[in-house]
């Protein structure tokens, strides 16, 4: 069976991959679940200071080393996306002017390529609302990995955990938390 492929905005990797390594090419469920990061992250965590020094951590070899699995391309593809990012860019300077250049590289992947993304920026998921792209949260995601037994509640509690500990939670946390695993938010354990 084919992957499913979901892509990561670079917050919702951040908030996962400390936690849950192997994060990406590791399949999960009975669809064969399988998260990715674009190149362009890279990019932008190597220009970002402040990314670096706060999450110096995903510039270690075993992060790294998970990072270098990206998706296989083919040339038409390629060139649908980079017209995508124009069309998507023109619709976000009008309407969500605060999309960075990799969130509009993540938006044009998953439209051209038909896949899911995973993401808390409320401006990416109203974007993705307007083009039907699929938008997870990154809590609505780990629902997915729980359901499909990839991970066990202790390790959902462990990553909210964490987020609290770092000053690291995505917009409507407590709520969304609430609603997706019927329990109060942990308390932080580090």
């Amino acid at each position: 069976m084919p992957q499913s492929k979901i892509l990561l905005d670079s917050a919702s990797y951040i908030r996962l991959a400390r936690s849950i390594h192997p994060l990406l090419s590791n399949e999960f469920g009975k669809d064969n679940y399988c998260l990715y990061v674009l190149p362009e992250f890279e990019k932008e965590f190597q220009k970002n200071a402040k990314l670096q020094s706060r999450f110096g951590w995903v510039n270690d070899s075993e992060h790294k080393d998970n990072r270098s699995n990206m998706l296989a391309l083919s040339r038409k593809e390629k060139k649908n996306i980079e017209i995508t990012k124009d069309f998507i860019l023109d619709y976000a300077v009008e309407n969500q002017p605060g999309i960075s250049k990799v969130d509009i590289a993540v938006l044009s992947y998953s439209y051209t390529l038909n896949i899911p993304l995973a993401t808390d920026d409320s401006d990416m998921i109203k974007v993705a609302k307007y083009y039907n792209i699929v938008a997870y949260k990154t809590l609505e995601l780990i629902r997915l990995m729980l359901d499909y037994e990839h991970i066990d509640m202790k390790k959902v509690e462990q990553i909210a955990s964490y987020w609290i500990y770092v000053n690291d939670q995505p917009k409507d946390f407590a709520r969304d938390y609430k609603k997706l695993f019927k329990k109060p938010l942990p308390k932080p354990s580090y």
